[in-house]
């Protein structure tokens, strides 16, 4: 990873265009053709780099490494046994239609996640999901942001060691499909 601030980012390179009629004619024994496999192997090495430190649009059920990369632990420096390193970032989804049939009705559901937890060497990053009624009025779906806030009928979201934890303060049984994303580290 660059050691130097700012210098962070997924910027590829633009596309070089070569006459093909020229590289049918250029000698593989020349100048020119040595500098343009120097050329290309520089660009697919960039664009490589670029991929690598994308942020990956996959949203699966089993752990996926989504690209992110995080500031190294601040528990770890040079009078530690773990030295400072940057962090990958791992996602996962979790399906409510796997376990629940929907959202409960003023209640709680509990959908298990399949992490391995372990509390001193793993930190979250991100957790929220969406509820849909696919049948809701005038034919068209409605969706709700988990956790999702109102005066009357809030849904808390919430994770443990075991399960990812949905409480519904109303009647939300009619939302028959909810996906939960969760974003983690390892320390």
């Amino acid at each position: 990873m660059p050691s130097n601030p700012g210098s962070f980012g997924a910027f590829g390179p633009t596309t070089n265009v070569w006459d093909v009629t020229e590289l049918q004619q250029v000698d593989v024994k020349s100048p020119e053709f040595k500098e343009l496999l120097v050329r290309l192997y520089q660009n697919i090495n960039l664009m490589n780099l670029v991929l690598q430190v994308a942020d990956k649009g996959v949203y699966q059920t089993e752990e996926f490494l989504n690209g992110q990369i995080w500031f190294p632990n601040p528990a770890n420096n040079s009078s530690t046994q773990t030295s400072p390193q940057f962090r990958q970032d791992f996602r996962r989804v979790v399906n409510m239609r796997a376990t629940e049939p929907s959202l409960p009705n003023s209640g709680t559901i509990h959908l298990p996640h399949h992490i391995p937890w372990n509390n001193a060497n793993m930190s979250w990053t991100r957790i929220y999901g969406v509820a849909t009624n696919p049948t809701a009025a005038h034919g068209q779906p409605t969706g709700l942001p988990l956790p999702y806030a109102a005066v009357a009928g809030s849904i808390e979201l919430n994770v443990d060691d075991t399960y990812v934890n949905i409480t519904t303060t109303s009647n939300r049984t009619m939302y028959t499909v909810c996906y939960v994303v969760l974003e983690y580290l390892y320390q």
